[in-house]
């Protein structure tokens, strides 16, 4: 999901994927990953508002649990490196 949201994010198109990595784009970007400094604004926010369109009663939950993978692979790329 990450290098998707790279991809995405470096192509300007706002996806799940993309958004996630915009949260995550300080460490990431500091941990060697090739992020454009253009991240989407409040890309908290839009992620919310992204999976709420789709199922707005398990939009909190599944923000939540892409959060946890973010961290959960910002973590692991550390310690691989």
């Amino acid at each position: 999901m990450i290098t998707e949201g790279i991809d995405d994010l470096n192509a300007g198109r706002e996806t799940i994927a993309s958004l996630l990595v915009s949260i995550g784009s300080p460490r990431l970007r500091a941990l060697g990953f090739p992020i454009k400094k253009q991240i989407f604004e409040q890309p908290e926010h839009r992620l919310y508002l992204l999976l709420a369109e789709t199922d707005p009663d398990s939009a909190h939950s599944r923000y939540n649990a892409l959060i946890r993978r973010l961290v959960s692979f910002e973590r692991s790329a550390q310690c691989a490196t």
